[in-house]
């Protein structure tokens, strides 16, 4: 069977790119290289329309970085590190599914005037705070070193002071922390919940949280299809026509 000449702008066209992205394409090892013809203008085959659908198709799962690594590993014949690299970004997956069971857990575990964020009268100090939760003094000041909670202090005693929201992040750490995550993790989570107003208008960015984690787990499942597509035809030697 002749091979099918294709020219950048026929694979252009059906992604809506440039002829140029084409060429950046197989410039980063995207792409495998094109023959060239006597003039010196590049032709491709379907294997190389194939490797282009892969790697648009993995892109949305994996990230334009690491699709780009596993195309670069597949082209240079180095499948298994390619399988390694879609296997870590399966895991790290995993670890963010695994990090929002662990918010709604923790947030289904707070008491209900803690999750309808009512404020509580008054103020609490470190000590009963601490005797509240179980904890020592000494992790509450952790956590506050850590970012976690944010008591102010009384301007005449110096002593740490804290709010029903400073008890609401208290508490919501505290349900990580049992969890087993790290303060690190953590960190950015409390700070979630400051910048939506409390914890009940969180629940709305946790539903888009979990809707993003299903779309990203199905568009690997697309992007492992078009992939395995190109992985047997490069195996298979077939170059030719659609």
């Amino acid at each position: 069977m002749v091979n099918a000449r294709l020219r950048p702008v026929d694979l252009a066209r059906e992604h809506g790119l440039s002829t140029q992205a084409i060429r950046n394409y197989e410039q980063a090892g995207i792409l495998p290289p094109a023959a060239r013809t006597p003039h010196g203008y590049r032709t491709y085959t379907p294997l190389h329309a194939q490797a282009l659908r892969a790697f648009l198709a993995l892109v949305p799962g994996h990230g334009h970085q690491t699709a780009t690594s596993i195309m670069q590993a597949v082209n240079r014949d180095a499948a298994e590190d390619a399988l390694e690299l879609i296997d870590e970004s399966h895991t790290r997956l995993l670890d963010d599914r695994r990090t929002l069971l662990a918010v709604e857990n923790a947030l289904r575990d707070l008491a209900p005037a803690a999750v309808d964020d009512e404020p509580e009268p008054g103020v609490t100090f470190i000590g009963p705070l601490a005797r509240r939760l179980g904890i020592r003094p000494a992790t509450l000041r952790k956590w506050e070193r850590a970012g976690l909670v944010q008591p102010r202090r009384d301007p005449r005693t110096g002593y740490r002071v804290y709010t029903a929201a400073d008890v609401r992040d208290a508490r919501l750490a505290h349900q990580l922390r049992r969890g087993g995550y790290l303060l690190e993790q953590i960190s950015p989570l409390i700070a979630q919940v400051r910048a939506a107003g409390g914890l009940a208008p969180l629940e709305s960015a946790l539903r888009e949280w979990r809707g993003r984690l299903s779309a990203r787990g199905r568009a690997m499942l697309a992007g492992a299809a078009e992939l395995d597509a190109y992985l047997r035809r490069r195996s298979s030697g077939d170059e030719g026509a659609e």
